[in-house]
């Protein structure tokens, strides 16, 4: 069976993105690279790699072009699975995120509070998980 291990999400400033990610949800930085196309930080929970991406030149910039969000074929968000919601979405505002909208009923399970990192780039947060997860837990 497969095992989703790896995200990339394509953000402005490289550092500001990982200092966001670092501060709101104790992600670690386990490695930078630095290529003709671009540059990359990576951050890991210790499960999940989170790649943070800034293209500049070449192949990688044009997938990173979102002038043409309807036509736009990727990645659209990630979430997080968190112990506490309301102390989760006050570090995520004080670290410049936005709230974003709340997608189902939080007093049953599957329920997703969602917002946009300072790149915009939308996550969500969930106290009960995922259904398929191995964190995920029916209210």
């Amino acid at each position: 069976m497969a095992r989703l291990r790896h995200f990339a999400v394509c953000v402005n400033d490289l550092d500001k993105a990982a200092k966001f990610y670092e501060t709101v949800f104790d992600l670690k930085r386990i490695a930078r690279e630095d290529l003709d196309i671009g540059s990359a930080i990576y951050m890991s929970d210790g499960v999940i790699n989170l790649a943070l991406l800034n293209f500049s030149t070449g192949a990688g910039s044009n997938a990173s072009d979102l002038k043409n969000p309807k036509g736009f074929v990727g990645a659209h968000h990630f979430g997080f699975q968190v112990d506490d919601l309301v102390e989760t979405q006050k570090r995520i505002e004080e670290n410049g995120g936005k709230f974003f909208f709340d997608l189902g009923d939080e007093r049953h399970g599957n329920f997703e509070r969602k917002f946009k990192d300072p790149d915009g780039v939308i996550f969500d947060i969930s106290k009960y998980g995922w259904q398929g997860t191995d964190g995920y837990t029916k209210k």
